[in-house]
């Protein structure tokens, strides 16, 4: 990706040299690079707020795992990783397993070395890494990075604005349709103009009663996005979007409408719903997205996971002339990422109950989020969040009269579909 290194490094220096010089000098690094010294881990569970999922899965307990990777002269970068469907093993074994799989290849490591590495594991060595601790890792690294330089993540990847719009996603299909609609009004009274529910139920008549739920919750002049999560075939996927719009939904994209890896049927789907977009790619690696481009069957190539790999798919949609959309990432982290990537148009905001474990979050309002203007990425555990919700034992979990308030303020924490 030379252009985007090129254009990185020409950021940096316009950065320094606009800057209030001695101010800006002050908080820039001298000396040897940043080197990786140690790790820490932490855990935390805890109910979520609402039962999330889609037609596939449903999900009620945030399990979440922090990574901190400490540099040798102190700097401190964070990652996020999480199994959404089990309890996480205890803070020791995981922090094992980590060392063990991970650690002993960078300790010791100047951070950007890792971040520029090119690799082509090959047989037994082509295997993913327990826990998701690859993409932690990637996220405390650049968070690292950034904080060297004494730039926001955002403008170290080549932004120039950090306010991204937002869609309001419900992962509502296990939701009833009373909830479904409290849901969705609340959120349009907090200035969303874009909406995304899950459709893919067996029967479509229970797609079109949301449809018409979410008109009656948000009024006409919205955007309408609905994600299927590969419930249909091709033929099922045309079929429905032609009823939907038959009943008057007008729908700006529909999200994975069938399998990931059928790029002809997507195709297809793409040829025959010409008047919605084809928003895929997001359960593909990096050398599937490739080749979901190749093959013509995405209009908005959808994206999330390790920044470095988001960085390359972003040139890959680039040199396509292909839109993207940021999907769902921890602690909306991925706001950097979309602030950063011209072809991005829009970023999924889907109301977890996390953001009360950092010591800011980011600031999402009236369908906008604000990429943090601090070194780094900007999202750090806060020291009550250590002290109040750290689980470290694999039973330990917090319990639901504990846990703040979400930021949507329902009482969903029961509510399931009728």
């Amino acid at each position: 990706m030379p252009c985007l290194i090129y254009q990185m490094g020409s950021l940096m220096h316009q950065d320094v040299r606009a800057s209030d010089g001695a101010e800006a000098n002050a908080h820039l690094r001298s000396g040897p690079p940043a080197v990786v010294a140690n790790s820490r881990i932490l855990r935390f569970s805890f109910p979520r707020d609402r039962l999330i999922g889609d037609s596939q899965v449903r999900i009620d307990m945030a399990h979440i795992g922090v990574l901190e990777i400490e540099t040798a002269d102190g700097l401190v970068g964070t990652g996020f990783f999480q199994d959404l469907f089990h309890p996480l093993p205890d803070e020791a074994e995981l922090q094992r397993q980590f060392d063990a799989q991970v650690f002993e290849g960078v300790r010791g490591q100047p951070v950007a070395a890792p971040l520029n590495r090119i690799s082509r594991p090959r047989g037994g060595n082509n295997r993913p890494v327990s826990f998701g601790f690859s993409e932690a890792l990637d996220q405390a690294l650049w968070d690292i990075h950034a904080q060297s330089l004494a730039l926001p993540l955002w403008r170290l990847l080549g932004g120039s604005e950090p306010k991204v719009r937002t869609y309001a996603s419900g992962l509502d299909f296990h939701l009833s349709d009373r909830h479904f609609v409290e849901f969705f009004r609340t959120v349009r009274e907090l200035g969303y103009e874009a909406f995304k529910i899950k459709v893919g139920h067996p029967d479509v008549r229970w797609d079109l009663n949301r449809l018409n739920l979410l008109r009656e919750a948000t009024g006409p002049d919205v955007l309408v996005m609905i994600d299927a999560n590969e419930a249909w075939t091709p033929k099922e996927a045309i079929r429905r979007l032609a009823m939907f719009r038959e009943a008057g939904h007008p729908i700006y994209w529909v999200e994975d409408p069938c399998l990931r890896d059928d790029f002809e049927g997507l195709r297809q789907v793409g040829e025959a719903a010409a008047f919605t977009h084809l928003n895929t790619g997001e359960y593909l690696d990096l050398s599937g997205k490739r080749r979901l481009i190749a093959a013509r069957a995405v209009d908005i190539l959808n994206v999330h996971g390790r920044i470095s790999d988001v960085l390359k798919a972003g040139w890959l949609a680039g040199e396509h002339g292909i839109a993207m959309s940021l999907g769902n990432t921890a602690m909306e982290l991925g706001v950097h990422l979309a602030a950063a990537l011209p072809e991005c148009r829009w970023l999924e905001y889907s109301f977890h109950n996390t953001a009360f474990l950092l010591e800011e979050p980011v600031r999402i309002e009236g369908g906008w989020a604000y990429a943090p203007d601090r070194p780094g990425h900007g999202l750090k555990i806060s020291d009550m969040a250590r002290r109040e919700f750290r689980t470290p034992a694999s039973g330990d979990v917090v319990p639901r009269s504990r846990v703040p308030a979400p930021p949507v303020p329902l009482s969903l924490s029961s509510a399931a579909a009728e």
